[in-house]
């Protein structure tokens, strides 16, 4: 059985941010879920699996948070290459 997590918020929020109550809470859950991605506390495939959508869905939407798939510095893409 998933354990369940309740976030209390004001309901005017949703408003102040012009999103229904439905868009809010499900843009928080992406928000949540891209953001513990990028700290590399979830994998794709968890973040995908928290939201209830497939990988490659995730993946595609990373973009939309200013989020890079691939997370390598300058550094290690021409150490890459020169390898190569």
């Amino acid at each position: 059985m998933p354990f369940e997590m309740t976030i209390n918020y004001p309901e005017t929020l949703p408003d102040a941010v012009g999103k229904t109550r439905e868009e809010f809470e499900q843009e928080s859950k992406w928000a949540m879920a891209v953001k513990l991605y990028e700290m590399k506390r979830l994998s794709s495939g968890m973040a995908a699996a928290l939201l209830g959508v497939d990988r490659v869905t995730f993946i595609l939407k990373l973009n939309d948070y200013g989020i890079s798939l691939i997370d390598l510095s300058e550094e290690e893409l021409l150490s890459d290459i020169e390898n190569a």
